[in-house]
């Protein structure tokens, strides 16, 4: 087992793979040379689907997103806007946290830290980077417990 292991770190390795893998974020200055996206299956509208079903989902999705910044962001923008916005507002919402294959730049846009795609910008994104500034200077330090749901 040590020869074998030693064999592998001598032997060269192929010219044909990178010297480096992995994914890297996107941010404001990044040459994004060594960018490498991950394919995401294409968002789809879900055009039956219930307004009660909707808004729970896009609870779930806003609090679950794979890096804390979203997930305190979005559920905490979830918590204050989902109950009061229109159908259209929640599939323009939907599309907005699912179509995106990289969760860095919603959170760029939501902070003004890059121009937002025109696709995106809408009455929802306006309302997300509103929240954002956070002009009552809240804390946000956790997401939101979930027993609003449940108050009459």
């Amino acid at each position: 087992l040590l020869s074998l292991s030693r064999r592998a770190l001598r032997a060269p390795r192929p010219s044909s793979l990178p010297a480096r893998r992995g994914y890297r974020e996107r941010s404001p200055a990044d040459s994004r040379k060594d960018l490498l996206e991950i394919p995401l299956p294409p968002w789809q509208e879900r055009p039956g689907e219930p307004l009660q079903a909707k808004r729970a989902r896009l609870l779930y999705e806003s609090r679950k997103r794979g890096m804390l910044e979203n997930c305190l962001l979005l559920s905490l923008f979830a918590k204050e806007n989902l109950n009061s916005m229109t159908e259209r507002q929640l599939n323009l919402y939907d599309r907005l946290i699912n179509e995106p294959s990289n969760d860095w730049d919603i959170y760029y846009w939501a902070t003004e830290a890059m121009p937002t795609p025109e696709v995106f910008e809408n009455d929802v994104m306006v309302m997300l980077r509103e929240f954002t500034k956070n002009k009552n200077k809240e804390q946000r330090l956790r997401q939101p417990d979930l027993e609003y749901l449940f108050e009459p």
